[in-house]
């Protein structure tokens, strides 16, 4: 069988160039005789690995020496508990903005070691829009203020990162790291699962400013105090190798693409073509308001569930997979992540214009 153009929200597409060097190697990686899989993470080679992929990360996103990064486990669902473990140190109380389901799940647990302050929510909705922010409600109180940048489930997108003074921003970035430029002097944790824009499901990406760490309570468990992985280079305990070593491959790819500037300038141009069928089709419909589009997750819907149905199966056959939304909400998502290529949404559309016609 052909590949086909996979459109999952995640785990989602790699590169094929991504996956043929990893086939290539998968046997006998950089000439050990073995593969990455059954290295020892304290061996000479993979350090080189784990160093090399860090710093192509830090080249990309122009990550400041003062900020850490970290490779660890758990998937940013982890993350939901480590953040208010560790920055939990004065007040213990955070601002967040409820802009779908994983902001309600990073709430709902920092619930659990403190106030979960909700300045704003989208929800009446159904998650459709970014609420306007008044940075008057701002607490000047809170350790940290937490937002979800880009929400793969609704197709929403924060296209002004809101400016917090003093106060620790901490952004979910699963679903948008490396899609486009981003000031991370602005945050204080950047987190990503790793499992759309950076490599297999398994590993978590944790950018963290260094003057953060060390203040988890000494109840907070070994493996979840950001100390533990810092002061060890991710290696305390056995990291994800293998997942490593394929987000160090998707590194070295955007970077022999131009970097970030240039992928998010793709990524502009892709969903620009799906969008702008969606505003001229008579039978399709984006769910989201046009000013805060998602450019990696876009949701949309047919008149009925039954041609949501049909619609899915026939582009299933036609090789453009994973186009069902997400069981919460329904309807279709095509998520266009960087390594969706361009001819993967051109094809989509002309699939759906064809569709279209079939049943005018």
């Amino acid at each position: 069988m052909d590949r086909v153009y996979n459109f999952s929200a995640g785990p989602s597409a790699l590169p094929l160039a991504v996956l043929e060097k990893a086939q290539k190697e998968f046997i006998n990686a950089r000439n050990t005789g073995m593969s990455v899989m059954e290295m020892s993470h304290r061996s000479k080679m993979y350090l080189e690995i784990i160093n090399e992929a860090e710093q192509l990360l830090r080249d990309l996103m122009n990550i400041p020496d003062n900020y850490k990064v970290l490779f660890l486990q758990g998937g940013a669902s982890l993350q939901f508990s480590m953040v208010p473990l560790n920055l939990f140190r004065k007040f213990k109380k955070a601002d967040f903005v409820n802009t779908g389901q994983w902001s309600k799940k990073a709430i709902q647990e920092a619930k659990r070691f403190g106030v979960a302050n909700v300045l704003a929510s989208s929800e009446d909705k159904m998650f459709t829009y970014i609420p306007d922010l008044n940075k008057e409600d701002f607490s000047s109180d809170a350790d940290y203020f937490h937002i979800t940048p880009n929400n793969t489930i609704y197709g929403t997108r924060f296209s002004n990162i809101p400016d917090t003074g003093d106060v620790p921003l901490v952004a979910d970035m699963s679903s948008c790291i490396l899609s486009e430029d981003y000031d991370v002097s602005k945050f204080g944790i950047i987190y990503a699962g790793a499992q759309k824009n950076i490599g297999p499901a398994g590993l978590v990406v944790v950018i963290i400013r260094e003057d953060l760490i060390g203040h988890a309570d000494e109840s907070t468990p070994v493996m979840l105090d950001y100390k533990t992985h810092a002061d060890k280079g991710s290696m305390y305990n056995t990291p994800p190798t293998y997942g490593i070593y394929i987000a160090m491959l998707v590194f070295e790819w955007l970077k022999k693409l131009g970097g970030i500037k240039a992928i998010e300038e793709y990524n502009i141009e892709k969903a620009n073509i799906l969008y702008d069928f969606l505003d001229n089709s008579k039978l399709f419909k984006g769910t989201v308001v046009k000013k805060d589009r998602s450019r990696m997750n876009v949701p949309f819907v047919l008149p009925t569930a039954e041609l949501d149905k049909e619609f899915i199966a026939k582009a299933a056959e036609s090789g453009l997979v994973n186009l069902g939304g997400h069981r919460s909400v329904g309807g279709m998502r095509a998520s266009i992540y960087n390594a969706m290529p361009i001819e993967g949404v051109k094809k989509l559309v002309d699939f759906m214009k064809e569709f279209e016609l079939s049943k005018a």
